[in-house]
């Protein structure tokens, strides 16, 4: 019977007989990152091309740690956040750099409101644009002797 990988969130449980500090020395292969952080290996080939994870090597082989594995889902939040590359490797720099990790709690709190400001700009702009569109379509309708809830033949509502 084959161990099922954990799916991102799930917590890996040390195998009987180890502790949680044997478990703190565990190193993955790139198949179960890529498995459990649910990207493809050549994703986490770029990410460490681009210096942002450093795994051991044995020849060809790489063998990542507990700490490049938390790179990594660092890295996926930054992007699922709209964070820029090179904002993510400031961030995992000062991450190194300040064990308080006020510094980059700072930089992570300035870009979030960055990122809230643009998304409330980007919502404005499409509930106009929304807006304009309705208004364009009322009058197609009435153009075309439509009442104005009723959507042409072959077009959508919304």
């Amino acid at each position: 019977m084959s161990a099922r990988p954990p799916t991102a969130g799930s917590r890996r449980l040390p195998p009987p007989g180890t502790s949680a500090a044997d478990d703190a020395d565990r190193l993955y292969s790139i198949g179960e990152l890529a498995a459990e952080l649910k990207i493809t290996t050549r994703a986490i080939r770029f990410y460490e091309a681009k210096g942002l994870i450093a795994p051991v090597r044995r020849g060809a082989q790489r063998s990542y740690s507990r700490r490049d594995r938390a790179r990594l889902m660092l890295i996926l939040r930054g992007k699922n956040l709209g964070f820029t590359l090179e904002e993510v490797a400031q961030y995992l720099k000062l991450y190194d750099a300040d064990p308080s990790q006020i510094t980059q709690t700072r930089m992570l709190l300035a870009r979030i409101e960055r990122a809230i400001d643009d998304l409330q700009t980007k919502r404005a702009d499409l509930d106009r644009t929304l807006k304009e569109l309705r208004k364009i379509r009322a009058q197609c309708a009435e153009h075309l002797g439509l009442a104005p809830s009723t959507t042409p033949p072959g077009c959508k509502s919304g």
